[in-house]
């Protein structure tokens, strides 16, 4: 198993880090990716993955998530360096790590939209439009957040396609949303949101495509948010994955070895250049 988004980086997980990537392995994931949100996580998820590959290898991505886009992590920083365009000054930081790009580093992101925050949304679109341009011009997929937001990001990949694929991160949408992401080439994101007997409309989604598109299914946590069903008011964590697997194989008869084997070959199609 694959965990395709987890903040290695974020507290609870950042604190027992040891405990939280050997009881990973214990659990069967093989491989993490670990998005960066602001500039100051790039460098920390970068030393993670130096630390930890042994245990668990894990990937990284660089990215600008929208909702750090005002927080006072990248206020401190833009201080630091006395810029008067502190947005200019995160996608410089963006493309100059790009240059220099860390082995683990096999995506941009996490970046998207979010309908939901107090950002304005022209600032969002502008570093998300950003970042999909710098990810073709390095040659790398994208992780795209979203929240009440499908409209408007289907207008940025209008604008910009993503020439390397890439994901969308913690999937939830119709079957018609679903379809005119994967046309444009995109994998789509499933984690805990469906272990929740509620989500229906979310459900009903996933066994469509579990049945029609499992080549464009990614698994994933989100760690430490997005709790699973019966672990609630406890952090999430990449060991738990395996409560997805157990989830899509309870609603769709497919075998948990099919899509182990299914999940791990997309991830390592979109973010390692395998062709398996």
């Amino acid at each position: 198993m694959i965990d395709s988004h987890c903040h290695l980086n974020l507290a609870p997980l950042a604190d027992d880090i040891d405990n939280v990537i050997k009881g990973a392995a214990l659990a069967g994931v093989e491989r993490i990716l670990a998005p960066g949100v602001t500039v100051a996580s790039w460098q920390v998820l970068q030393k993670i993955s130096e630390q930890y590959s042994h245990v668990v290898p894990i990937d990284t991505a660089i990215g600008l998530h929208p909702y750090f886009l005002s927080h006072s992590q990248h206020a401190e920083q833009v201080a630091a360096v006395d810029r008067d365009d502190p947005i200019s000054y995160l996608i410089s930081a963006l493309e100059h790590a790009c240059e220099t790009v860390h082995s683990s580093v096999k995506a941009i992101g996490e970046t998207g939209l979010d309908g939901h925050i107090q950002v304005p949304m022209p600032l969002q679109q502008n570093v998300l439009d950003a970042q999909l341009t710098i990810a073709n011009d390095v040659a790398l997929p994208v992780i795209l957040h979203h929240r009440k937001s499908h409209h408007l990001l289907f207008e940025a990949l209008k604008k910009t396609q993503p020439k390397y694929g890439g994901v969308v991160h913690a999937f939830s949408g119709s079957i018609d949303v679903a379809k005119r992401y994967i046309d444009r080439g995109l994998c789509l994101g499933i984690g805990g949101t469906i272990t929740y007997e509620r989500a229906k409309k979310t459900r009903d989604t996933v066994v469509y495509l579990v049945k029609h598109h499992l080549d464009s299914l990614l698994l994933e946590t989100d760690s430490p948010d997005m709790p699973m069903q019966g672990r609630q008011g406890q952090p999430n964590l990449p060991r738990y994955i395996g409560d997805v697997i157990d989830t899509l194989t309870s609603i769709t008869g497919v075998s948990a070895m099919v899509l182990k084997k299914q999940t791990t070959k997309n991830y390592q199609r979109v973010f390692l250049g395998e062709r398996v």
